[in-house]
């Protein structure tokens, strides 16, 4: 074949590694093993440029790791469960299950011709029976070890859907699918007890050295640690038993500057005093917020006065109101702050509203006392003059005045230093049908019982209808109404699946043994955990990856997983986004509209880019000059286009790139090189259609090459064999340390300059053949179809993709020569090119003989020379 063409070859060459079965990973202690991931995608039905990129970064690794000796397991599959389908079935009719498996079909057979390295027999998709069957089996053996309890605890609660909402389903305090105004509500609900793990997962961030800095400090924020003071006030006005009001804060310096004390609307307290209807007024309307704490921060900040007071610790004739407050978290410290308004914006924009004192605790050092048009928040690292604290006036950091203040309390009995962590426990309970059933049973003789493994899985029912909102499986009494596998008598499923996080923080661990009637296997687990690399966004840099900590943890406790796995990814990179420009034009009604690229012809005028709509032009604009094109736009022929710069990929903007119009326009291994080579991986990379059409044509100089070489007669010698090695083996040398160092947009830039240096060589047939060689086997972690090709057509033995990756010869890479560069007055004139060990006299003469030098110096007499080695030449005149 002498014409590059990907619609042949990539087909052929996929085939041929599926009949090899190059790609099933095997477990073989003889080998070393490598367990590379990618974030596995939600089956929407369409992969997009970001997956492309996503899934090649991680190929690259496993071609690569598997060239060079490893056993290597690089999965895929499906997190499946979730809302998204629920809402589907409900807009467009029909099943989640039957709209779930369509898309995972569909998303499979657009990934099939990337030619992903993927063992395919281990596909798994979370909503398989298969494989949330297990994951019930590991909520009762976390039930078992303390792992798992269930209580009341305040929820997003969305009206019209009835179900409750995480905190990033609730957009401007309302539900993200009905509408509807969220409200805080009180439900039963079940939690993993994550906190028991806080310090371990906070300080084994140290040790995850292969993570990104930013991830690791966003995990420790999440995570929260924080030393403060706990203390109660005395009460004055209050009901009986609440004699005492429990405060804790992390800035108890500025106890002098308090004004108010303020509890959640989900005290105890609260509660109590909501027998009053105006206090049960305004805790209803504080409920019809969200619960997450950047909602609440943002919040309107607005109180009640419930008429008690409590004693200041340090005066007792000094008495502050209490409040009840909508941005107090009850989850958080004791649901009961005091307020110091000079030095929290939250209690000055408070105090600033209900007319309450804002006395300073300490100014800025060098500062006198004023009045605030805002609170000071220095940092506790920065020196402040204190004029209200414990130790008196004074220039202290906040640390300091911290420290003093815990001490001092310590010292007078009236408050204990302690470390609090912001993590909460993790609420798993969903309303909703579309997720894992949680496998217990609530019987009225024996309450809440697990259910017998025996059982499971405990498969969703499939005959369920979205006619009415709220939880299918609440009107369901065929599944719903049971046996209690205790005592027999009656009882009566959870309706409650678990949140969708729960089904991805253990599929790295299941991708190890995907078939067994366990969890895992402690052979498969014990060999290919952990994961040696993982993929993924920045967006999973908390929650998925906390949430998969804390499962590696809690799976080894219940003896599912090695203890060398607690810590389940060695590595983790986040790649950036792949953005393209957005095209935008307007209807007759001023609106926005917004247009795929496909439909866009975009030129250039000069410097600027120019777009039309491709239908307002049948006719072929490509070929007019650019004052023709100004005339065009000057006529404002068809639809005014304008270019909005790149942009993340959006459906909601169009500006998306189909993988599947690239990939039969010029082949995957484009979409690929491209995708791999315009910037490095952690940034984003704006796809173009001139960048993907260069790329396409430099591969096709890459064949075009193997065919000239391949027409060379056996008997060719040239005089550049050892020119052509030595530059083959910098390039193994490069491109290795390029891949492995996750520098690819390195590796593929010396691997051009490899091939421009093949295309130039005047070498043996023997040396170009295993250059081009080389040059393919160097590619195909990037350009795997390609590669087998060439690999082919030069006589290489077997396939490409299992054959091993060269070595560069160590006595190849040492240059003997060195290039020094001549100035003459300052000025570089002239280079030479001399054996690294020439004693300078001889470079001198070398120098002086060159014919640019002695050029410049038009015969003017050299008052000096000097021979910088290695480095250097100066001449003076």
């Amino acid at each position: 074949m002498s014409r590059y063409d990907p619609s042949v070859i990539e087909p052929r060459w996929q085939a041929a590694w599926d009949k090899a079965g190059a790609f099933t990973a095997r477990r073989d202690p003889a080998k070393p093993k490598y367990y590379v991931l990618e974030m596995f995608p939600y089956p929407s039905g369409r992969i997009h440029m970001g997956h492309v990129r996503n899934y090649t970064m991680g190929d690259v690794v496993a071609r690569t790791k598997a060239a060079q000796g490893y056993s290597v397991l690089h999965p895929m599959g499906w997190d499946a469960f979730g809302m998204p389908a629920e809402n589907a079935a409900m807009e467009r009719g029909g099943h989640p299950k039957d709209w779930t498996y369509g898309n995972i079909a569909d998303m499979k057979a657009q990934m099939k011709p990337l030619g992903l390295s993927i063992d395919w027999s281990r596909e798994l998709a979370t909503c398989d029976p298969e494989y949330y069957g297990q994951q019930q089996a590991m909520f009762i053996d976390m039930m078992e070890a303390g792992l798992v309890y269930r209580k009341a605890a305040v929820v997003n609660w969305d009206p019209v859907d009835m179900t409750v909402l995480a905190n990033e389903q609730v957009i401007d305090g309302k539900g993200w699918r009905s509408g509807a105004a969220v409200e805080r509500r009180e439900l039963t609900q079940w939690f993993f007890k994550i906190s028991d793990y806080s310090e371990e997962l906070l300080s084994a961030l140290d040790g995850l050295t292969n993570w990104p800095e930013k991830v690791r400090l966003m995990q420790a924020n999440w995570i929260g640690k924080s030393r403060g003071l706990q203390f109660a006030f005395e009460t004055v006005g209050a009901p009986a038993g609440f004699d005492r009001l429990e405060v804790y804060t992390t800035r108890p310096d500025t106890l002098m500057g308090a004004s108010f004390a303020a509890i959640s609307p989900d005290h105890p307290l609260a509660r109590v005093l909501e027998s009053d209807p105006k206090v049960a007024a305004f805790v209803a309307e504080c409920r019809k917020g969200g619960t997450s704490a950047e909602e609440i921060e943002t919040a309107e900040k607005i109180g009640y006065d419930t008429g008690i007071r409590v004693k200041h610790p340090l005066d007792p004739a000094w008495e502050l109101p209490v409040w009840i407050a909508n941005f107090i978290l009850m989850d958080y410290g004791t649901g009961a702050i005091f307020g110091c308004p000079a030095h929290d914006q939250r209690d000055f924009d408070f105090a600033t509203k209900y007319g309450l004192p804002i006395p300073p605790v300490f100014v800025a050092e060098g500062a006198e006392e004023a009045a605030l048009s805002e609170a000071f928040v220095p940092m506790k690292s920065e020196k402040v003059r204190y004029v209200r604290g414990f130790a008196g006036a004074g220039v202290q950091t906040g640390d300091e005045g911290v420290n003093a203040a815990i001490a001092h309390a310590e010292a007078q009995g009236y408050g204990q230093g302690v470390t609090k962590y912001r993590l909460r426990d993790w609420g798993v309970s969903r309303q909703r049908y579309w997720g894992c059933p949680i496998p217990v049973i609530h019987c009225e003789t024996c309450g809440v019982v697990p259910e017998d493994k025996k059982n499971l899985p405990i498969e969703l029912p499939y005959d369920v209808s979205f006619d009415v909102p709220g939880n299918p499986l609440d009107r369901h009494p065929t599944w719903r109404d049971c046996s209690c596998p205790k005592c027999g008598g009656k009882g009566r499923r959870e309706t409650d699946t678990m949140d969708t996080f729960v089904d991805s923080s253990w599929y790295y661990a299941r991708f190890t043994a995907p078939r067994a009637t366990t969890p895992t296997v402690a052979e498969d687990a014990g060999y290919w955990m952990n994961v040696d690399q993982y993929i993924g966004g920045i967006e999973h840099a908390i929650l998925h990856l906390l949430y998969s900590r804390f499962f590696a943890r809690a799976m080894h406790k219940t003896g599912h997983l090695p203890a060398k796995a607690i810590e389940p990814f060695n590595a983790l990179f986040t790649q950036g986004m792949v953005t393209h420009e957005i095209y935008r034009s307007t209807d007759a009604q001023g609106r926005p509209v917004y247009h795929l690229p496909e439909d866009i012809l975009r030129f250039n005028i000069g410097n600027e880019p120019v777009a039309f709509l491709r239908a307002d032009h049948q006719t072929d604009l490509s070929d007019l000059s650019e004052d023709q094109l100004r005339a065009v736009l000057e006529e404002a022929a068809g639809t005014a286009i304008e270019i909005i710069p790149s942009a993340k990929m959006s459906k909601s903007k169009k500006n998306v790139v189909d993988p599947m119009n690239i990939i039969a326009a010029f082949g995957a291994d484009t979409a690929r090189w491209f995708v791999m080579s315009d910037s490095p991986p952690e940034r984003d990379v704006e796809w173009t259609s001139s960048g993907a059409e260069a790329a396409h044509k430099h591969l096709s100089r890459v064949w075009g090459l193997s065919v000239r070489i391949g027409e060379m007669p056996e008997d060719h010698k040239g005089e550049g064999d050892e020119a052509l090695a030595k530059a083959t083996a910098r390039a193994v040398d490069e491109v290795t340390k390029g891949i492995e160092g996750f520098a690819f947009n390195k590796a593929i830039a010396s691997l051009y300059a490899f091939s421009n240096t093949i295309a130039k060589a005047n070498a043996s047939t023997a040396v170009m053949r295993e250059a081009i060689r080389t040059l393919a086997k160097l590619m195909s972690p990037m350009t795997p179809h390609l590669s087998e090709e060439i690999w082919a057509a030069q006589g290489g033995a077997g396939l490409c993709a299992t054959a091993r990756w060269p070595k560069a010869d160590p006595a190849l890479l040492v240059d003997d020569t060195v290039v020094l560069p001549i100035q003459i007055n300052g000025k570089r004139r002239a280079e030479i090119s001399v054996p690294k060990d020439m004693p300078p006299a001889e470079v001198e003469k070398i120098a002086l003989a060159n014919e640019d030098v002695i050029r410049f110096l038009a015969g003017q007499p050299v008052k000096k020379i000097i021979v910088v080695p290695g480095r250097i030449i100066n001449v003076v005149v």
